[in-house]
């Protein structure tokens, strides 16, 4: 979820650099079979899978979820751990261009890290707003995935913070889940040891939690 830059020191935006080519590397591979339906999780660290095993991350447990239902969708994985709301929008083009095809739902995930690291409710809206306007103009349906600020930034900060989703669901008609970590967060049974992003159960519990969406999303869009 969130980059530890003052763990890194000098090195942190080379760290951050060779993460981000890492999780980019991936964007190139078929991202769906001929038919099947693509779902495109784009956020941060809590759809990256940050510290799971691959097939334990949020994506591809959605996946397996929405093929349990009967649905020939393939979960494309677009999140970077770290990613902030600006850099999502900034690498928002290159991901698109880089699949085969366009996806038939975008799950848009992002803002953690805003409010991790403070940074203005407002900015964040606004890079949010910017991102869904180019999802809407290449006419992908939305999964608008919230977050809330966690009680430490305080009253004003989080009142600020968590009206930004309902608010953006109301302008946009986006259909929203309201909280991404809904049920995993505060619970260490489901958490890793830093207390912030899911484990497996976690990821898995989150995918069940967004899967009925998903799938009434799908069966709408065209």
């Amino acid at each position: 979820m969130v980059f530890q830059h003052r763990r890194y020191g000098l090195f942190a935006p080379f760290v951050y650099l060779a993460l981000l080519l890492l999780s980019l590397l991936s964007f190139a591979a078929p991202a769906a079979a001929a038919g099947g339906r693509l779902v495109l999780a784009y956020g941060d660290s809590l759809t990256a899978g940050y510290q799971l095993r691959p097939g334990e991350g949020f994506a591809p447990q959605l996946q397996a979820e929405l093929r349990r239902r009967g649905l020939d969708a393939t979960v494309h994985n677009a999140g970077v751990s770290g990613d902030t709301t600006a850099q999502g929008r900034a690498r928002l083009s290159w991901v698109l261009q880089s699949l085969p095809e366009k996806p038939d739902l975008v799950i848009l995930a992002l803002g953690a890290n805003d409010m991790l690291r403070g940074q203005p409710p407002a900015q964040a809206k606004a890079n949010l707003a910017a991102m869904i306007g180019e999802f809407q103009k290449r006419g992908i349906p939305i999964l608008l995935a919230g977050m809330l600020a966690a009680p430490n930034m305080g009253a004003v900060y989080a009142r600020e913070f968590n009206a930004i989703y309902p608010s953006l669901a109301k302008e946009y008609k986006l259909q929203l889940y309201p909280f991404f970590t809904e049920g995993v967060t505060g619970n260490p049974a489901l958490q890793l040891a830093d207390g912030m992003h899911p484990n497996a159960a976690g990821a898995r519990l989150m995918a069940r939690n967004v899967a009925p969406l998903v799938e009434r999303l799908l069966k709408a869009a065209p």
